[in-house]
């Protein structure tokens, strides 16, 4: 592999041993996968902060970064933790818990890592522009800043994003060049879909179809940057999609001819297989906690709760999770409060796929996102999947 001077002397050991082991961690990488060099990313988008998911093992490793003087020289933002930081008994977080996950938030703070605790960072400024390499962890983010955006990334995990981050390097494989980023296989969607959970539903169906490939879908309409976001992080989780288009829609999309996807193999996705995807996904519940918030909910979803719960009172609990970026602007604009009025909540640094919602005591979740269904129900949590609103509205009655 071709390294330049600043990278040899990385590897060397001339700039310390934190960074000559992040630089040899990428170089072996990059060597497995073919790489004939390493290239300058931007950002780094750190994910295994929830000490539910690192446990001691993963505390001790980032300590013994943070001791070795292990520090981030790009942006560097975190992914959600397993509470949130400030208003985690309210949640009913154990105190043991509580005191572990704030060391896992200490040794990133040392490491001069932005501890923004969010799956969602290009909504609180960390928003890469079209081509730009980058060193991203975390699923739902990966698939967005890839095919929405347009960036450049891999499917990294969080020791290879803190390499990054230290090094400002990554190496030059997979969907960090152009030739890679074409589409493997078409998705025809017969009706576009006409809600934020159809757009999750249809992005498992597409992931378990799909696998690791690159879906080129046709047949949607109109998408907002919420509905994309659902699609991504469920297509993420059912099949590790990390790069879709959308014709008429995302960036690369213009770029591929008919000619060009001649010959791809297609898949015809109508609303029976959405609803067969929801079905399969849900259990029956009687007094669950309504989550939403996976991925992180933007402004714009805070608001639809605000004015859906306006002047109403809940009669079941309801968890809004996102970014604290997010909860400054919603708060700032009153959505915080109505929600807050109504009965339910609004946690910051967190969500429920990442939190220990089994030392907490809670057994049963109704939501909106496939991918939390997913993970929830691996873990023998009872999850029944609906709308927003209507979730909301049978909440109130």
């Amino acid at each position: 592999m071709y390294l330049t001077h600043y990278e040899e002397r990385l590897l060397e050991g001339e700039e310390g041993e934190a960074l000559e082991r992040a630089i040899r961690l990428l170089i072996t990488l990059g060597e497995v996968f073919g790489a004939k060099r390493l290239v300058k990313v931007k950002s780094a988008h750190i994910s295994g902060v929830s000490y539910l998911n690192l446990g001691e093992a993963g505390l001790s490793f980032l300590e013994e970064q943070a001791e070795a003087r292990a520090r981030a020289q790009i942006r560097a933002t975190l992914n959600p933790a397993g509470m949130d930081l400030e208003r985690w008994r309210e949640m009913a977080i154990p105190q043991s818990f509580a005191e572990k996950q704030l060391e896992v938030i200490s040794a990133f703070e040392r490491m001069n890592v932005e501890t923004t605790c969010t799956c969602t960072p290009y909504l609180i400024g960390n928003e890469p522009k079209f081509g730009e390499q980058i060193s991203w962890a975390e699923s739902s983010a990966i698939s967005y800043s890839n095919s929405v955006l347009g960036a450049r990334t891999n499917r990294e995990t969080g020791p290879t994003t803190l390499a990054s981050a230290m090094t400002g390097r990554a190496a030059l494989y997979g969907y960090r060049l152009v030739e890679n980023r074409a589409p493997t296989g078409i998705i025809e969607v017969e009706s576009s879909p006409r809600s934020r959970l159809e757009f999750s539903a249809l992005g498992y169906v597409i992931g378990a179809n799909m696998g690791n490939g690159v879906p080129y879908v046709q047949g949607i309409v109109a998408s907002s940057l919420e509905d994309l976001k659902a699609l991504g992080a469920a297509a993420a989780t059912s099949g590790g999609t990390a790069l879709y288009h959308i014709e008429g829609i995302t960036p690369e999309s213009k770029g591929f001819t008919a000619r060009g996807l001649k010959g791809l193999e297609k898949l015809k996705i109508d609303r029976q297989l959405l609803e067969e995807a929801v079905s399969r996904l849900s259990s029956e519940v009687e007094k669950p906690i309504i989550c939403l918030g996976c991925p992180h909910c933007s402004l714009n979803e805070i608001a639809e709760v605000a004015k859906i719960l306006k002047d109403k009172r809940l009669k079941e609990r309801l968890w809004v999770f996102t970014s604290r970026g997010v909860y400054t602007s919603a708060k700032r604009r009153g959505f915080v409060d109505v929600i807050e009025g109504s009965g339910g909540r609004v946690f910051t640094d967190t969500c429920m796929v990442v939190a220990p919602l089994e030392e907490m005591g809670v057994v049963e979740v109704s939501t909106n996102s496939c991918k939390a269904a997913q993970y929830l129900s691996n873990r023998g949590i009872k999850v029944a999947l609906d709308n927003i609103d209507h979730l909301l509205r049978e909440a109130i009655r």
